[in-house]
């Protein structure tokens, strides 16, 4: 019933941007904290950047500190992903998630916190 579909990516040069976007749907979204991961082939997901749903308290990994920003629109049930400056490092699928905790007004920086992810979305950045 919960659904979380990602859109947005695409194929970047160097040091362009892009903005992905996460719609969710069958969840009190405002309730949920939401985080954006990675994983590229040969790799292990990474936590990119989460944002908590009771008071809008960001996190950004240092890896990409400074180029991405995460942001949550609660009356479109969606949160976002701006990503600007990008390098072909940034390359990865890259999945929303959805943790449904209330007892920690933090995101969680692990994937085994979220309870609900979207299918994914390819971002390539080219040399």
């Amino acid at each position: 019933q919960v659904q979380l579909v990602e859109s947005g990516g695409g194929l970047v040069q160097a040091g362009g941007s892009l903005r992905l976007s996460c719609a969710t749907s069958g969840l009190t979204f405002s309730t949920y904290h939401m985080g954006w991961f990675r994983q590229a082939p040969g790799k292990k997901r990474e936590f990119v950047a989460g944002i908590t749903g009771r008071s809008g308290i960001t996190y950004v990994s240092d890896s990409v500190k400074g180029r991405f920003t995460i942001f949550r629109d609660n009356a479109k049930n969606s949160v976002y992903l701006q990503m600007n400056s990008l390098k072909p490092e940034d390359t990865a699928v890259y999945y929303c998630a959805a943790d449904r905790t209330s007892l920690a007004d933090a995101v969680g920086l692990s994937g085994s916190a979220y309870d609900y992810w979207g299918q994914g979305t390819q971002v390539t950045v080219s040399s």
